[in-house]
């Protein structure tokens, strides 16, 4: 717990945001006390998109789970795999709502899936270092008989070319073991192979 009697560990000197598109980009310049009882002056770039909630539906007696595979242009430069295969993910951009009301919207939009009870297992930062990006990751146990009311792939006006996978859990397992898989996706699956290991083996 912090303590918030103490001195905060570092002094704000100045704010400045030098981007504003998609994203924000905000230069901080910033003193920070050191051991030796003096100061060390930083300046970061801190980059600000919002939060985001991303769900990992699963569907127990079938043994799959609903993911969603589309272009990450970032990974694609950098020559890695341009079409990424992820959980259910989307930012808070809706005034007001609730983390647990956009993993159930994107759910819609991405996949045509109607959750029903949704299971938070973390509200974590993705890259504390760089990023205010604060993600929820859910999981959500679904009956895939009833649960898909529609096809799902993104919204239109938005340009989203999603594609919907639904994957047998032992293949998505073994995706995670071979390191294939971005990091609120890895999550979820490890935690789910925690929770339900028996969902995972193959019969």
């Amino acid at each position: 717990m912090t303590d918030r009697s103490a001195p905060p560990p570092f002094v704000v000197l100045s704010r400045e945001t030098i981007w504003n598109g998609f994203c924000r980009l905000e230069r901080v310049v910033f003193d920070c006390p050191t051991a030796d009882g003096g100061s060390h002056r930083h300046t970061f770039e801190i980059e600000s998109h919002g939060h985001a909630a991303a769900v990992l539906p699963y569907d127990p007696v079938r043994r799959k789970a609903v993911l969603v595979r589309q272009l990450r242009l970032p990974q694609a430069l950098e020559g890695d795999e341009p079409m990424s295969l992820e959980i259910i993910a989307g930012l808070l951009d809706h005034v007001g709502e609730p983390p647990d009301a956009t993993a159930r919207r994107e759910a819609l939009e991405e996949a045509g899936l109607d959750l029903g009870r949704l299971d938070l297992v973390a509200a974590t930062r993705s890259s504390p270092g760089l990023m205010s990006e604060k993600v929820w990751i859910y999981l959500a146990e679904v009956d895939l008989g009833r649960a898909r009311i529609a096809d799902g792939g993104g919204l239109a006006h938005e340009g989203e070319e999603i594609e919907v996978v639904i994957l047998p859990l032992a293949e998505l397992a073994a995706k995670a073991d071979e390191g294939r898989l971005d990091l609120k996706t890895l999550f979820a699956v490890q935690t789910l192979r925690v929770r339900r290991p028996e969902l995972f083996i193959e019969t």
